[in-house]
């Protein structure tokens, strides 16, 4: 058995892009209203603020995650998914850690995010926690509401 293998990857190949809308219909079926559930479609993934990473392991495409530059000292965790079969993995984990890494290489001092405060999104709340995001308030645009929950972590210069 490999290694997790991660790199930039374009959303419209086959398999990243079915993986990605499985992302968002699973944020749309889990988020009660609809305008509350931020998840990015194709034609937002490819914005070119943004920067889409696939895992895979032995060529299986096993999660995607996206780091959007907000501006040069801040960008967003966007798109975090992980197929079922592998979730318990340490994809998610994995992937995010990725997303750090990079955000740190380019600079950027503070990576936030945005996610569901249902049932469904406790697994991702706590695996952002686990690697040191704490709540704050909404940021870019975004509008408090009880169906999202707003997270940051700084990073170390």
């Amino acid at each position: 058995m490999g290694s997790f293998v991660i790199r930039a990857e374009d959303p419209r190949r086959d398999d990243v892009r079915t993986l990605l809308e499985q992302h968002l219909a699973f944020a749309r079926e889990a988020t009660p209203v609809l305008e509350h559930a931020h998840a990015l479609d194709l034609d937002g993934l490819l914005d070119p603020s943004i920067t889409l990473y696939s895992l895979r392991l032995d060529g299986e495409l096993l999660g995607v995650g996206a780091l959007r530059l907000i501006d040069e000292g801040h960008a967003e965790v966007k798109s975090m998914h992980t197929a079922r079969a592998a979730r318990g993995q340490g994809v998610g984990r994995a992937i995010v850690e990725h997303l750090l890494a990079v955000a740190q290489e380019r600079g950027v001092a503070r990576v936030s995010l945005e996610t569901g405060t249902m049932a469904e999104f406790a697994p991702a709340r706590a695996l952002y926690t686990s690697v040191g995001f704490v709540s704050c308030g909404p940021f870019g645009g975004y509008q408090a509401s009880p169906d999202n929950t707003f997270m940051t972590i700084t990073l170390p210069r």
